[in-house]
């Protein structure tokens, strides 16, 4: 498991509609490496608002839809949820989840 690679999890919250949701891992890796049962995760979404701290990715990450990473949204998931892989960010996209989660969480509203 590595940071910015994508998983599709069964109800990964509880209050979420869908039964499965595509999440990005955003830990780092180090506490990915670790004996830590949990992962820090942002969910992806259908739909983009053009919010500074939503990432738009798509096909070339393996979805099927144009959607977007929610940073507003951060959960902690069980590593073992995190089994059905579906892609990879670029590293243009970590940079840019980077500045999103920076900003989701009030770090630096310059970047």
């Amino acid at each position: 498991m590595r940071r910015g690679e994508l998983y599709s999890v069964y109800k990964g919250a509880a209050q979420d509609p869908k039964r499965y949701r595509v999440f990005v891992v955003v830990s780092r890796q180090i506490v990915l490496d670790s004996r830590f049962s949990t992962a820090i995760c942002a969910p992806v979404y259908t739909s983009f608002d053009g919010l500074s701290s939503q990432v738009p990715i798509g096909i070339d990450e393996g979805l099927k839809h144009d959607s977007s990473i929610h940073c507003d949204e951060l959960i902690s998931i069980p590593k073992a949820a995190l089994t059905h892989f579906i892609g990879s960010l670029s590293f243009p996209k970590i940079e840019a989840l980077d500045r999103a989660l920076a900003i989701a969480v009030g770090l630096d509203s310059s970047i």
